[in-house]
């Protein structure tokens, strides 16, 4: 008979327990969230979601995607058998894209979101692409704009039980910074909401 610990973690019931902590998660008021279709290919279970970061005037600061990867095979490329694949994109300010650091700085806003909330993780990849655009012709009274994306994704360590709670306080820190929003302060809990399915 099998433990309470090898039920949560085998196969399709440990990937219900991600999916079902998404869907509880407390997002940010900030940060709407709401499920996407999942690339079928890449593992034998997925779940996206997609997030919409608003700013203080309620106008769209940021946007980013999430996926969640599981092959209870194993893959030799993530070395586990989950993987986290990310996606954030906000608008910075222009002298901020000139900085020949942002990349790095925009990296370890990613990694440092994984530590501080003790979401242990290994085999981290990605990029860091800053671009700016500036219009002409017709389009010329635009403003000129300039963003930063970051790519990445990496390897959960679970110990005991499958959590993926601290991965998505991460992910949450990583959009928050990304888009700029202030950091929430100690003690201040988001509201727990289920997911708005499409």
């Amino acid at each position: 008979m099998l433990s309470e610990v090898e039920t949560l973690m085998s196969g399709d019931s440990s990937f219900e327990r991600i999916t079902d902590a998404i869907e509880s998660f407390g997002w940010r008021p900030e940060i709407q969230v709401e499920q996407i279709p999942a690339p079928q290919r890449i593992a034998p279970h997925a779940y996206a979601i997609e997030a919409s970061v608003l700013s203080t005037t309620d106008d769209e600061a940021g946007t980013g995607r999430l996926i969640v990867l599981y092959d209870p095979s194993g893959s030799q490329a993530w070395h586990g058998t989950y993987r986290c694949v990310s996606f954030a994109r906000a608008n910075v300010d222009l002298e901020m894209v000139t900085d020949p650091l942002l990349a790095e700085v925009g990296w370890t806003w990613l990694t440092e979101a994984l530590v501080t909330n003790d979401a242990e993780y290994h085999d981290a990849s990605g990029t860091v692409t800053a671009v700016s655009s500036r219009s002409f012709g017709e389009l010329a009274g635009e403003a000129d704009r300039a963003e930063i994306e970051i790519r990445a994704s990496w390897t959960p360590e679970f110990t005991e039980l499958v959590d993926i709670v601290p991965h998505l306080a991460a992910w949450q820190a990583l959009l928050g910074t990304t888009a700029g929003l202030p950091p929430m302060a100690d003690g201040v809990i988001s509201l727990t909401t289920r997911l708005e399915r499409q």
